[in-house]
Order: structure tokens, then sequence, then C-alpha cells
């Protein structure tokens, strides 16, 4: 059975050495001590979103981070699926649908508009998993520009 427990002060050791097998994959860079302050700032404030923790029976096989903004073009809230992370051992079971049923779930008690996402390139079965739960290709092209 899969559980979602939402983020507290007591889970920020466990999902931040989540964050760093997930960054591993990509080779992304990652700040232990920086995480661990973020998710302080993120928990206390629940405009900036939501954060859980996946559990299958009893044992905890990944994390969700749910980030939300608003957009005058979608005309109210929409989020951001910043992180969907599930352990090597617990994918393949059927868990990332379950996750995006839930997702969708709680994007109707806080009234979303949209959900963005990204994916990377090569991860094929991650977008084989969004596209058969009714997530689309956006036709334009994400950007970025990073504040010095």
């Amino acid at each position: 059975m899969i559980e979602f427990k939402p983020l507290t002060a007591p889970d920020i050791e466990t999902i931040v050495s989540m964050m760093q097998e997930f960054y591993a994959i990509d080779s992304y860079p990652i700040s232990v001590d920086v995480s661990k302050a973020l998710f302080q700032e993120f928990i206390s404030n629940e405009n900036l979103g939501k954060a859980w923790l996946i559990f299958s029976d009893n044992e905890i096989v990944g994390y969700i981070i749910l980030t939300i903004i608003f957009s005058f073009e979608y005309q109210g809230k929409i989020a951001f699926l910043d992180e969907l992370y599930i352990t090597e051992k617990a994918r393949g079971k059927g868990i990332g649908n379950e996750v995006i049923t839930f997702i969708k779930t709680e994007s109707h008690k806080l009234s979303l508009k949209l959900i963005y996402l990204e994916v990377e390139p090569h991860n094929k079965k991650a977008q084989k998993l969004y596209l058969a739960n009714g997530f689309e290709s956006h036709k334009r092209q994400l950007m970025q520009y990073k504040i010095k």
C-alpha cells in the first residue's frame, strides 16, 4: 500500500539524503547544508508549496516536491512538480502512477490550474509515465537566467 506523509522538520535529513541519490543520477551538484536550510524555509511557509515522503509498506521509497506560483495566463495558482524521486529498488512497481494520481487529487485541493514539470531527455520511463497520465509536451522552450 502506498501512502504519502507531508514533510516535517524531522524528515529533512531523510529527504536530503534521497535528494543526493536523485541528483547523482545526472551528476547535479547539491549542497547538503543549503538543501537542509531550504527545506526549513519551505516547510515553514505553506504558500511556497508542499512536499511529501512516499511510503510503500511502511518503508520510505521516495519523495515529491510541488512548488506553487501565481499565473495570470492560467488565471490563478499553478504548480511546478519540482521533484519526484522514487528509489531504484521501488521503481517499476506502479508507484509512479499512484504518485501522479495523488498529485492530481492534491492539485484540486490546492485549487491549481496547471502543473508544469521538467524531465530529462534521456529519462524515457518518466516521460512515458507522465504522458500516460495526461501530461503533454509543452510547445514552449524552457529558458533560465541565474541571478548572480
